[in-house]
C-alpha cells in the first residue's frame, strides 16, 4: 500500500481530474445477465455509459469487467471507454466494491474518481456534473461524496420502535423530520483516500440528493420493467 501511495501522491498536486469506474460482474441472480439485458432497446450499461461520456467534467471512463459479452460490445460501440478484465481473484459474488476498486485506481491513476453502476440507468448527465461540481466546491471541508434519496415516511426498527417519529403526535408525513437512504448511485472520492481507508466514503462525506426515479436501481425483474416503461415514455414525449 505505500508504494501504491507514493505512486499516486503527485496527483494530489494536479488538476481536478475525474474518471469514472463502472463495475459490471457478467453473472447476477436475482436478475441473469441484467447488466447487458436490453433495456428500451439498448444493453442497460449503455444508458449510464452514455451519460457518463456526455459529462464534460469526466476525462476517462473505466469500465472493470469479467464478462466477455459486455468487453465485446463496449469495443464495438464504446471506443472511447477503457475496458479492465477483472483479476480472476476479485470475481467472486462476496468480493467487496471496495476491493475491486482499490484494483482499478492502481491501474488507471487519478486524482479523483466517480463510481457509478449500470443499474442506474436513469441516472441523468446534467445531475452526474451537479453532483461533481458540488464535490470540488465543497473540497476539501468534504473529503468524498455519495448519493442519497430522503425519506419522510414513518420507520420502525424490528422490535416495534420508532425510530424517527413520536407515534403519539401524528405528523403529516411531509411534515417529518428527513432520513437519507444511501442509493449507490454515485459515489466520489480521492483516489489516495481509498488507498489510504480502503473505503470509498471518506470521514467527511457529503450527501448528494437525488431524485426517486433517477436513482432506481435494476435489483430485481420488476424494476427493469419500470425502466424500460420510463425510458420509452420519456422518448416518446420528446
Amino acid at each position: 500500500m505505500a508504494e501504491t501511495l507514493k505512486a499516486m501522491e503527485p496527483l494530489r498536486q494536479s488538476a481536478s481530474l475525474i474518471v469514472a469506474l463502472v463495475p459490471m460482474r457478467h453473472h447476477s441472480e436475482r436478475v441473469p445477465g441484467k447488466n447487458y439485458r436490453l433495456l428500451a432497446g439498448k444493453p442497460l450499461y449503455a444508458h449510464i455509459l452514455e451519460s457518463l461520456l456526455a459529462c464534460p467534467e469526466i476525462q476517462q471512463v473505466v469500465v472493470d469487467t469479467d464478462s466477455p459479452v459486455i468487453m465485446e460490445g463496449i469495443a464495438s460501440h464504446f471506443a472511447a471507454v477503457r475496458i479492465l478484465e477483472r483479476p480472476e481473484h476479485l470475481r467472486g459474488g462476496g468480493i467487496s466494491t471496495n476491493e475491486i476498486l482499490l484494483h482499478d485506481v492502481t491501474e488507471v491513476p487519478s486524482r479523483f474518481y466517480l463510481q457509478t453502476h449500470s443499474t442506474n440507468p436513469l441516472l441523468r448527465r446534467e445531475t452526474i456534473s451537479k453532483a461533481i461540481g458540488a464535490f470540488l466546491d465543497s473540497f476539501p471541508t468534504h473529503d468524498s461524496l455519495f448519493t442519497v434519496t430522503r425519506l419522510q415516511k414513518r420507520l420502525w426498527d424490528p422490535a416495534g420502535r420508532p425510530i424517527n417519529h413520536d407515534p403519539n403526535t401524528l405528523l403529516r408525513t411531509q411534515d417529518l423530520p428527513p432520513v437519507y437512504e444511501e442509493n449507490s448511485c454515485l459515489y466520489i472520492f480521492e483516489g489516495t483516500d481509498l488507498v489510504e481507508r480502503r473505503n470509498r466514503i471518506g470521514q467527511r462525506p457529503l450527501m448528494f440528493e437525488t431524485e426517486v426515479l433517477e436513482s432506481l436501481d435494476i435489483d430485481e425483474e420488476i424494476d427493469l420493467e419500470l425502466a424500460d416503461f420510463l425510458m420509452r415514455r420519456q422518448t416518446r414525449t420528446e
